[in-house]
């Protein structure tokens, strides 16, 4: 049994850039490692010294086995990232206490049932993005004009048919031409930053495992890392814990300040390829945690 274990999926084998670098990278810290789909049932899990959870992209439609996996692992052996952090951070309604907290989040309303649907749409009279609070790779979320909001109602009210309450968000114009910045952390320190192009273009995405994204290698600005900062702090004050990889999403708001549209704890990809120590950086972090 190999000393740490890649918690993926099935869909995911072969599709994830991120895995080969890093089991490169931990078997150059002298760790053997290898990967496993997280459904597995003959993965003796347990038997690793430590599992950590990378490309589990397939687990938003069985988010309940998959919590319950992650804490049965965590019981026998080190989780990283730990369960807790994993069943908080797979319902994007953590962004009501960030923003509770006064940490600049995209404005959401949120609609819990159907009753509910009509007021969240309304909220701004422009382009807004309607999405599931639990969703992985951007499935089932779509871009809806001003004259389509029956469409926008219809898709609202598909996703609380399927059990998932819905969040509601103004399109922010600036995103076309300057996209989203993700912030990487990894055990609590900045690594790196990249660049994702806009990805809305109104209709949704989905039904694949995730949607194609445009990734350049790109600095942050002080005000950008500031907020990444400031976010990864609060993420600490509210779980008790470091997570081993942490990945805050921003994106520009009316005026060009950022603000936070994700704070990827479960199983972002973190583009290992846009930086040429990352993949080193994330092994040694491994490494740390088994010492």
């Amino acid at each position: 049994m190999p000393d740490v274990l890649i918690a993926s999926c099935a869909a995911a084998a072969g599709r994830d850039e991120d895995e080969p670098l890093l089991l490169a990278a931990l078997a150059a810290e002298g760790l053997t490692a290898s990967s496993a789909d997280w459904a597995d049932g003959d993965v003796d899990w347990t038997a690793a010294a430590a599992v950590v959870v990378r490309s589990t992209w397939d687990y938003a439609p069985r988010r309940d086995e998959f919590l319950a996996w992650a804490r049965r692992v965590e019981s026998r052996t080190r989780l990283l990232n730990p369960a807790g952090i994993l069943a908080w951070n797979t319902d994007k309604r953590y962004l009501r206490e960030l923003a509770a907290a006064g940490v600049p989040v995209v404005p959401t309303a949120w609609a819990e049932e159907p009753g509910g649907v009509d007021g969240a749409l309304a909220a701004w009279p422009g382009d807004v993005v309607v999405k599931p609070v639990v969703s992985a790779g951007a499935r089932d979320t779509a871009r809806f004009s001003s004259a389509e909001r029956a469409d926008a109602r219809a898709a609202a009210e598909g996703i609380l048919a399927g059990g998932r309450a819905v969040m509601v968000q103004p399109y922010l114009d600036r995103l076309d031409a300057e996209g989203e910045t993700g912030l990487v952390y990894l055990d609590g320190a900045a690594s790196h930053a990249f660049g994702k192009g806009a990805l809305l273009t109104g209709e949704a995405l989905g039904p694949g495992l995730y949607a194609e994204e445009e990734i350049t290698p790109r600095t942050a600005t002080a005000e950008q890392q500031a907020l990444g900062d400031r976010v990864l702090a609060w993420v600490g004050e509210r779980t008790g814990t470091v997570p081993l990889y942490a990945r805050v999403d921003l994106v520009p708001g009316e005026d060009g300040a950022p603000q936070v549209i994700e704070v990827e704890l479960t199983e972002p990809s973190l583009f290992l390829t846009t930086d040429a120590g990352a993949a080193a950086r994330l092994a040694a972090a491994v490494r740390a945690r088994l010492s």
